[in-house]
């Protein structure tokens, strides 16, 4: 179905109930990524785990604060679970290569291609990579939502036709997963608009995430061109079946959109790194969020909230304060400022580097 796929395993697919690994579970998923390496696909595997797999092994102090707990258990989770990864696809005869990374190599066009290379690089060599976040390093400030976030931007990184985010529940349903009358939504469009009402906002025990993470990662995948599955991964065959025959899997299917240009997509995925913000005035706003494509113009900026250069990334705001876009900086706040009420200065962002959040399309 597709040649190349990001396949994101979830924490409490991973874990079992006392919080150590699964490795029947983890054992039938490697042996159905085995077989599709095998026919030639090309698979990034996001897997989370780590944290999970730790749990029961060490136990932190009572003086170590949450977030050097979290660092503990990631970096002696990391160990366990790449090594049980590395016995079970060597069955196969299959090399793997681990790749953590943290969000700011998501930061800047060169980090974003160096990382996208080395991605490359394994996939020539016919190594499978698995990629997690860095926890042991990683700055909270600017950590992942969680593995979902690093999934969407992994497959739009590789330019994966296909997201499979494995979780413990069949996809999204039309109410809380528990309520008897709930059914999970077989398709959604990638220009759906509100979702939040049907999606239950808990956590798992053992991930950061929840759906509503999930649901906002599989709209802005799926308008980047990716179709993108959102299916129980404890289910025995789930991978394969949804590469194969995906329609007679229940879950929930994100149709790809038509996509956009490769910058656009780090784009779209790199609010968290923008250097200041712009407010614009309603004209822009509806001429920005209109079928039309139009470009930043100074002439609807109305503020900035700090300095920038040229090249970086500012969110855009409206006037109630909300963020409705990301663009990057055709020029420095400086000549900005020098030329802010000439209405037919060259655009502060152009189109071609400016992407909107897809619930303020018209």
């Amino acid at each position: 179905m597709y040649d190349k796929v990001c396949i994101k395993i979830g924490s409490n697919v991973l874990a079992n109930s006392e919080g150590g690994l699964n490795k029947s579970r983890i054992n039938e998923l490697v042996m159905q990524m085995a077989r599709l390496h095998k026919e030639g696909k090309k698979i990034v595997l996001v897997s989370s785990g780590a944290v999970a797999s730790a749990r029961g092994l060490v136990v932190p102090d009572k003086r170590t604060d949450r977030v050097s707990q979290r660092q503990l258990l990631s970096s002696v989770g990391q160990v366990k679970l790449m090594n049980l990864y590395a016995q079970l696809f060597d069955l196969h005869d299959i090399q793997i290569a681990q790749v953590l990374v943290t969000k700011q190599d998501f930061s800047t066009r060169e980090h974003y291609l160096n990382m996208k290379n080395c991605v490359h690089a394994l996939w020539d060599n016919n190594v499978l990579p698995i990629v997690n976040e860095n926890d042991a390093v990683s700055v909270t400030a600017l950590m992942f939502t969680d593995n979902d976030e690093l999934s969407g931007m992994m497959a739009s990184m590789m330019s994966c036709q296909g997201l499979l985010i494995l979780s413990n529940v069949d996809g999204i349903y039309n109410g809380h997963p528990n309520d008897k009358e709930a059914r999970v939504i077989p398709e959604i469009s990638a220009e759906e608009k509100d979702l939040e009402q049907f999606i239950t906002t808990a956590k798992s025990d053992f991930g950061r995430g929840g759906m509503l993470t999930k649901c906002r990662v599989a709209q802005k995948s799926a308008m980047s061109g990716i179709n993108v599955h959102i299916a129980n991964g404890t289910k025995d065959g789930i991978i394969t079946g949804l590469l194969k025959n995906c329609e007679s899997v229940v879950h929930t299917h994100f149709k790809a959109g038509e996509g956009y240009p490769a910058v656009k997509q780090w784009i779209a995925f790199s609010e968290g790194f923008a250097k200041s913000e712009v407010v614009v005035n309603q004209g822009a706003f509806d001429a920005l969020c209109s079928n039309k494509a139009s470009s930043l113009l100074l002439a609807g900026v109305l503020e900035f909230s700090e300095s920038f250069e040229k090249g970086d990334l500012l969110r855009i705001r409206n006037e109630q304060g909300t963020i409705i876009g990301i663009g990057k900086a055709a020029y420095s706040h400086s000549k900005a400022e020098k030329h802010l009420h000439e209405k037919k200065y060259k655009p502060l962002i152009h189109y071609d580097y400016l992407y909107v959040f897809p619930e303020f399309l018209s």
